[in-house]
């Protein structure tokens, strides 16, 4: 899992240094084509079709911009200077997964969002510190929603993380909130993908887009998320999606 989380990590990477005042999302995305394409790796999310999904995921990231809590489709639009965009990766190698995200702003930031992307490291770093054997599922909620809201941010209800392996969906579902002590017990050799997203105005409301996958805040604040595909082992939770600094 760490090889497929190290071609996650590096497209990411490779994303981040491509994208520029004009660059479009689509463009995004085929850099991260690129990068899955000279790893021998392929994608979880190209035509990946779940329940809610109208129609098959058309793209390798998920690229959600300003308002765009995650799934945004990459299209032809172009980055404008300030922009705060969230990029969500995966990758499929040698029959095991990898699963990142980070948010970053484009151009000139604004104090606010670099807060708001602050925070949401500041909640994965959380969430991860607590994945340890002993532990349950609830205590990385309550570590990464302690987090979020002492930091006055929304969160969007019933999207978290979730277990990862040969899939990249599978049990059990890492929730962004909860009550600590409660839910599955962690034990060595659990693999799960850690996923906090905030929601700068504080309220929790979301919807969908026209095009059935993004997910827009109500209050039309803007959104950031950042992810991590981490192991349970004997010695602490191992980052099988870090990138290098």
């Amino acid at each position: 899992m760490h090889e497929a989380g190290q071609v996650v990590a590096n497209a990411l990477t490779a994303v981040r240094e491509a994208a520029d005042v004009g660059v479009s999302l689509r463009e995004l995305d085929e850099v991260a084509r690129d990068v899955l394409r000279e790893a021998g790796a392929t994608s979880p999310f190209l035509g990946y079709r779940p329940s809610f999904a109208p129609t098959p995921f058309p793209a390798v990231i998920c690229a959600s911009v300003n308002d765009a809590i995650v799934h945004g489709i990459p299209t032809g639009y172009r980055l404008r200077d300030g922009d705060l965009l969230s990029v969500d990766c995966g990758a499929q190698l040698n029959g095991w997964t990898g699963d990142s995200a980070l948010s970053f702003v484009v151009g000139t930031p604004r104090p606010e969002d670099l807060r708001l992307i602050e925070t949401a490291e500041r909640a994965l770093a959380a969430g991860i510190e607590a994945a340890v054997a002993g532990n349950r599922i609830g205590d990385i909620a309550h570590a990464i929603g302690t987090v979020c809201r002492a930091a006055g941010y929304g969160i969007p209800d019933g999207f978290g993380g979730h277990g990862i392996g040969r899939h990249m969906h599978e049990d059990p579902s890492v929730p962004n909130e909860g009550r600590p002590g409660r839910g599955m017990p962690l034990r060595p050799g659990m693999a799960l993908a850690i996923e906090p997203m905030l929601i700068a105005g504080g309220t929790d409301g979301y919807h969908a887009a026209a095009d059935g996958w993004t997910l827009r805040t109500n209050d039309g604040t803007r959104a950031a998320h950042a992810e991590h595909t981490i192991a349970i082992t004997d010695s602490g939770p191992r980052i099988l999606t870090a990138r290098r600094a």
